[in-house]
């Protein structure tokens, strides 16, 4: 397995995207579009993709990475998760000569975006409960089924929906992924009004008998939980990215409080009350960064099972890494860490979804207890 100790390329994409990034205004809550498009021309949006097709030819080593450095400044694109890292990755790993053709090139390149449809609102992100069914019509597939909480619908050219189609030989249900064009007939989306100050806007998404034709299929039908999981994976692992990066960037803010705000003719950050907490949030912040870099390599080195381990441990030490650094950024401004000014507030809320999303810490929880500790299921 590859060092952690990161290579000279790898320092210097972190030093390019940093510059970059922090050359831009701040992304949070206001419209990313210019931002993706100024990125996406630097190669940085398709950095994980195929370079037959467009992209970088790297990994979700660099993806993970680009996404990180540019929470750091204080612009983090959500979209990375989903469009280059999940879709991407899919249409990559498991899609046909034409879907690649159709789709990677454009969402390297960041002229288009692809959307990821799982979670339901009765079944959560549980995949084995997921509801929304593909059955045959002819050579068709007629998808129905409801989704909640899928990000960016609205600018998606189209939606990776994850659906269930019913085994001929034992009549149960598996995964399979669906590429669904945003103007597909029958395919409906409602706004879902948050209190997250983000751009990127949430949907419930309704599908009634949509009509799909046969290539709408990525993947093999019988391949199931292992497609899902290439794309699911990924996911885990950016979203610790997304966790750190802004945990990073809560903390910079902070340390360049603490060293200038003075009472009693000391800077506050020479108070150990200060000092300690803040040095314990950037421990917390590296020791998620060593995981996500483990869960990173392992996936690009094709372990998929050890990837799946490494990257539920990364998203969980990061998500709580994240909101510990955010709490603390805004204790260490006092009054000031609750306004617009410092622009810190907004990342409480904002903390809290990298606990959350894409999977609960109790159920990260659940498989560490179950798939590393061997303990018995209690469900």
């Amino acid at each position: 397995m590859p060092t952690m100790i990161e290579s000279e390329e790898h320092k210097s994409l972190r030093a390019a995207v940093s510059t970059f990034a922090k050359s831009h205004p701040r992304t949070l809550g206001a419209d990313t579009e210019q931002f993706w498009q100024a990125a996406a021309k630097l190669g940085y949006i398709g950095v994980n993709l195929p370079e037959a097709y467009g992209g970088g030819g790297g990994g979700i080593t660099e993806l993970s990475l680009v996404l990180e450095e540019m929470g750091a400044a204080g612009n983090p694109l959500l979209m990375m998760i989903v469009s280059p890292a999940i879709c991407g990755t899919v249409i990559a790993r498991f899609g046909t000569e034409a879907q690649k053709q159709e789709w990677l090139p454009s969402l390297a390149d960041g002229t288009r975006l692809m959307a990821f449809g799982i979670t339901e609102p009765d079944a959560g992100s549980n995949s084995h409960r997921i509801t929304t069914t593909a059955r045959r019509d002819g050579t068709d597939w007629l998808l129905t089924g409801r989704k909640v909480f899928i990000s960016g619908v609205d600018i998606a050219d189209a939606t990776l929906v994850v659906g269930r189609t019913e085994d001929a030989r034992t009549g149960k249900l598996k995964p399979c992924l669906f590429i669904v064009p945003r103007d597909t007939p029958g395919f409906e989306r409602r706004r879902i009004d948050m209190e997250l100050n983000a751009a990127e806007k949430q949907f419930e998404l309704t599908l009634d008998d949509v009509r799909l034709p046969a290539d709408a299929l990525v993947g093999d039908e019988d391949a199931g939980l292992l497609q899902l999981f290439a794309g699911l994976n990924p996911e885990r692992v950016m979203t610790a990215a997304f966790g750190i990066g802004m945990g990073r960037y809560a903390l910079s803010r902070a340390l360049e409080y603490a060293r200038e705000r003075t009472v009693w003719k000391t800077p506050i950050g020479a108070h150990q009350a200060i000092a300690h907490p803040l040095a314990q949030a950037h421990i917390d912040l590296e020791l998620a960064r060593l995981m996500t870099q483990k869960a990173a390599h392992l996936y690009d080195a094709g372990d998929d099972t050890g990837a799946g381990e490494a990257a539920n441990m990364a998203k969980y030490a990061a998500g709580e890494a994240c909101v510990k650094a955010v709490d603390q950024a805004v204790h260490t401004l006092g009054g000031n860490g609750l306004t617009r000014e410092f622009g810190l507030a907004s990342l409480i809320t904002a903390s809290r979804v990298a606990r959350i999303a894409p999977v609960s810490r109790e159920m990260i929880l659940n498989y560490v207890s179950h798939q590393t500790l061997g303990l018995p299921k209690s469900y």
